[in-house]
């Protein structure tokens, strides 16, 4: 049961150094050091680069004629060595910020005062879900939790390889709605980036499906092959509403028994306000959770009505869901097919002009 009003003070009060201290010394060392190993390589470099700069200045302002070039030049070394002090600088305070355990102390006191529990760093969680599963490096960081099923977090795994590979941040809210639905992905267009989708997997456009109103200006629904009109009896046009009223900045998936929103920017975070409108957005969608819980595959058996005597009873099929509605199909997207082309192209017409001269 989600909690209908939250104690963000935890957030912003003043931090009791005593208890900061003490509370670190329980994080992993992941999160809390050693920090020396971190920024001094980047000490060591701006030094360097600083003294560097400075002898190369003394070289053409301190010795013979100086001319306006060389002060222009020396100048420039030394502003960029400046730049690249001010550019550790920041990084250092960055990284003992992150390394200090503020961010987790807090977090973990705002979990204690709503009754939730705090997980500062996490490896796979056992959770459906396209962020999830069989990724890279996957990490779970401020993991919130309620005895309910819901979790809230932010995500981080690893696609492609050598210099190829890239580093994906998500932060994730997700209850459980008490039965099993089918798949069901709406992917919200106002953070696309030229219509791409911002998805991290491709989902083949044979699923689409169009509801009614201007609901597909703010979602694009994905159902599986079959399941149109079981996703229409879903999503009502009062639960279409809620869903751009609350979630039109965030993507939407439901599988298994769990309803999952998506965000590229973190959700478990020090922001009141990011955490007052997560509970508000999720107590919104689950508010007709009554109504899902009434659906039927009516691929796993048929509604019978039963006569016993002056008894009537009404048989329904059992909650679930049948292979085909299970999960949504995937597909690579056309983007990567171009491309993947176009470099077996080069690479054949590489192979072609050693072999046979076709360039002159």
């Amino acid at each position: 049961m989600l909690a209908t009003s939250l104690d963000t003070s935890a957030l912003t009060e003043p931090v009791d150094r005593d208890g900061l201290a003490a509370y670190r010394e329980t994080l992993p060392a992941a999160i809390r050091g050693p920090v020396h190993a971190i920024w001094w390589p980047r000490v060591v470099l701006a030094a360097a680069s600083a003294f560097l700069a400075g002898f190369f200045a003394w070289l053409l302002l301190g010795t013979g004629e100086v001319t306006v070039d060389d002060v222009v030049v020396a100048a420039g070394a030394i502003g960029l060595a400046v730049g690249l002090i001010a550019l550790t600088a920041v990084a250092v305070a960055r990284d003992l910020a992150r390394r200090s355990g503020r961010r987790q102390w807090r977090l973990s006191r705002f979990a204690a005062g709503n009754g939730l529990t705090y997980t500062p760093v996490a490896g796979r969680l056992e959770l459906p879900g396209m962020i999830f599963g069989a990724r890279d490096a996957q990490v779970a960081w401020d993991v919130v939790r309620d005895a309910g099923g819901l979790v809230v977090g932010n995500q981080t795994f690893s696609t492609g390889s050598g210099k190829n590979r890239r580093t994906h941040r998500w932060g994730f809210a997700t209850v459980r709605l008490g039965t099993t639905l089918p798949h069901l992905v709406l992917d919200a267009t106002a953070n696309d980036a030229l219509t791409l989708s911002n998805l991290p997997v491709s989902l083949d456009p044979a699923q689409r499906l169009s509801l009614e109103g201007d609901f597909d200006r703010h979602f694009t629904l994905y159902a599986p092959a079959g399941y149109e009109r079981d996703a229409l009896y879903l999503f009502t046009p009062d639960v279409m509403a809620r869903f751009v009223d609350r979630a039109a900045a965030l993507d939407v998936e439901i599988v298994d028994d769990r309803l999952l929103l998506y965000s590229r920017s973190d959700l478990s975070t020090l922001e009141p306000e990011v955490w007052e409108w997560v509970f508000a957005t999720i107590a919104a969608l689950t508010a007709q959770v009554a109504q899902w819980q009434r659906w039927r595959d009516a691929r796993l058996g048929e509604t019978r009505v039963v006569t016993d005597g002056a008894r009537v009873r009404i048989l329904r099929p059992p909650r679930g869901v049948a292979v085909p509605g299970r999960r949504l199909t995937e597909r690579v997207h056309w983007i990567w097919i171009v491309l993947g082309l176009v470099f077996a192209g080069m690479g054949l017409f590489a192979i072609l002009d050693d072999a046979f001269g076709l360039i002159p």
